[in-house]
């Protein structure tokens, strides 16, 4: 899918674009000079809602095609979370690039559905490197290979179209696997913590609880019997 973004060269400090309703920019790299710009704020929302980071974006500064671009970092208001600024970065198309590529888990794991255990996604994007013609918006990870706990999908399992190579992170990084069903408060803890888990630590506090439970039971097995009146002859 083809994206263009449309802006004009910025003459005025951000704080005033701002004013005016307009988005602060600027666009450099590939040999080129840095160059602010005004973007118009709800064309620039609804195409980056579409192009995320991993997007190729044809860039026009005052009804001129510069190029490629890619949306390197938006800045955000603290309070309001809507974009301040926005820096672009332009790309040569015959050098490689690293960019971030999202991943798209498709299909059902077995192990959730048939023996009621929890999805945990410990990775949600990876660093490539390719051609920017190479570049993909997304990969897909397919979640129906993990059929038992044991199963889980790595970096390196990871299917890539030609002429991609993730970069970040190490091949054996674990992108998602299923555990044992996890309680509501540890579900709860782990939505509120909003970043990526531990897939080891948490199967290693399961356990750790499920042989502190069986210790407890153990324990009070043992009192209750030394509780009970002796029996009379």
């Amino acid at each position: 899918m083809a994206y263009l973004l449309q802006a004009v060269t910025r003459t005025i400090k951000g704080k005033k674009t701002r004013e005016q309703g307009k988005l602060p920019a600027v666009t450099y790299g590939a040999g080129n000079d840095t160059v602010s710009l005004d973007l118009v704020y709800g064309d620039f929302l609804k195409l980056y809602k579409l192009a995320g980071d991993s997007s190729l974006i044809d860039l026009e500064i005052d009804g001129k095609n510069v190029g490629k671009v890619l949306v390197h970092e938006v800045q955000r208001d603290p309070v309001k979370d809507t974009p301040t600024h926005v820096d672009l970065r332009r790309i040569d198309m015959n050098k490689l690039m690293q960019a971030p590529v999202v991943l798209h888990f498709i299909g059902e794991a077995l192990a959730v559905k048939a023996m009621g255990g929890t999805l945990v996604q410990n990775l949600s994007q990876v660093t490539v490197e390719c051609l920017p013609k190479d570049l993909v918006s997304f990969i897909e990870v397919n979640l129906s290979v993990l059929k038992t706990f044991e199963d889980m999908v790595k970096v390196k399992d990871l299917v890539l179209s030609e002429g991609l190579k993730v970069v970040v992170p190490h091949a054996d990084a674990l992108v998602v696997k299923v555990i044992a069903a996890m309680t509501d408060d540890e579900i709860k803890a782990m939505e509120d913590a909003g970043k990526n888990l531990d897939v080891n630590k948490i199967e290693s506090a399961g356990k750790k609880k499920e042989e502190e439970g069986a210790a407890e039971g153990a324990a009070g097995e043992k009192k209750a019997e030394e509780k009970k009146p002796a029996e009379k002859k």
